[in-house]
């Protein structure tokens, strides 16, 4: 299926003009990089804390980022892990809590915000969650109130302590393993293993099943961040290596040099405009980055190859002249497969949400800036490298 029927665009006619744009975007991606202050790392380069939340229904992601405000908590990334009926949420907080205490303090900050989120009603009543407390305070608590009745039986202080600790460690087990951390009403508890209904009468006059439950919370200090930008930095180096190897083999060493060439511009442009809109570089934009290098090459092997096959076919023609045809020969299929995914990724941009937006946004400018580097950027290179060695007459050196 062909879009375009006998294209004669002179591609290379106009590579000044096409030159002249791409410095015009990296000029101004760099100026955005030093007046924007560098890039914007996320919390998977910087270090920060993640905690983990479990909610007792499907979580509403927008209701949490709200809750969880910039100002009070910093940058968060908040997204769902595991099974769908988990209801599980991930919450990345750009501050990293070093000890105990910090990290203790940054729990309760991000607690307080989803209770007054999600829980205003049972979270000043005085009462306490059971679905977000340690087992010392249930202890505590039923060694005071005493609901299987131990004092009247002539226990000992130690043997009633043992007891009431043993069924607080019983109740949190239930919870947390049985229950995967959190419980939907008191009445559950009744189900566990060496506990009385009594037990569970009591507890219910001070403490209630909150609609959701912190079951972790870990730091990421800022050297594993340093390590994942090195780690990040030498995965594309070594992408662009291997097809740099791959496409000297396949074609000769000038073609591979101008598909890096092309792929460094497609990456460096992507980039400037990071740095210009302040778009956190995550993990994720590093996935989309090179997704969008092996997009890109695709697109300039398949150029390549025609020039091959153009070559042999058209021996009479100058090398710029088969470049032209053969940029023309496969425009329409550029334009069809480089347009339905944009199309997609475009869609994605608008509609995948917060999570997705810097992966998204990655894929939808490069596929366009990968889609022209094939057509305006890596043709001129090789045009120009032959003509610098003067073989516009030894064209089987091209091939």
């Amino acid at each position: 299926m062909e879009i375009f029927r006998d294209v004669s665009i002179d591609w290379l006619g106009k590579k000044w003009y096409f030159l002249g744009a791409s410095w015009v975007l990296f000029a101004l991606g760099v100026i955005g990089y030093f007046v924007r202050g560098g890039f914007a790392y996320g919390i998977d380069f910087t270090g920060g804390t993640i905690i983990y939340l479990k909610f007792n229904s499907a979580p509403d992601l927008d209701r949490i980022r709200k809750a969880l405000k910039p100002e009070a908590v910093g940058t968060t990334i908040i997204q769902s892990y595991g099974e769908p009926g988990d209801n599980s949420v991930q919450v990345r907080l750009a501050t990293v809590f070093e000890a105990s205490q910090d990290v203790d303090s940054g729990q309760r900050a991000v607690q307080k915000l989803l209770r007054e989120a999600f829980d205003a009603e049972k979270g000043g009543s005085g009462n306490a969650d059971f679905n977000n407390v340690a087992v010392d305070p249930v202890a505590q608590y039923l060694i005071q109130a005493d609901p299987d009745n131990l004092k009247a039986q002539s226990k000992t202080i130690g043997e009633i302590e043992t007891h009431y600790r043993t069924v607080a460690a019983a109740l949190l087990d239930y919870r947390n393993k049985t229950r995967g951390g959190l419980v939907s009403s008191m009445d559950e508890l009744a189900k566990a293993r060496g506990v009385s209904q009594q037990v569970v009468e009591s507890l219910k006059k001070n403490f209630y099943a909150g609609p959701f439950a912190i079951k972790g919370v870990e730091s990421v200090g800022a050297v594993v961040g340093s390590d994942l930008r090195r780690r990040a930095a030498l995965a594309v180096g070594l992408s662009f290596l291997g097809m740099l190897i791959y496409i000297a083999f396949r074609f000769k060493p000038i073609y591979g040099v101008a598909a890096i060439v092309a792929l460094l511009h497609d990456v460096g442009i992507t980039l400037g405009l990071f740095a210009i809109t302040r778009k956190e570089l995550s993990l994720t934009v590093i996935a989309a980055l090179l997704t969008l290098v092996g997009y890109s090459v695709n697109d300039t092997i398949v150029v390549f190859d025609r020039v091959r096959e153009n070559l042999r076919l058209m021996r009479k023609e100058s090398l710029s002249r088969i470049l032209n045809i053969s940029i023309n020969q496969t425009l329409s299929r550029t334009i069809m497969t480089s347009g339905v995914t944009f199309l997609s990724v475009l869609a994605l941009f608008l509609f995948g949400g917060e999570v997705l937006n810097g992966f998204s946004f990655t894929l939808t400018v490069g596929i366009i800036v990968g889609t022209y580097s094939s057509i305006a950027i890596a043709a001129p290179i090789v045009d120009f490298w032959y003509r610098s060695v003067n073989q516009r007459t030894g064209r089987k050196a091209a091939a």
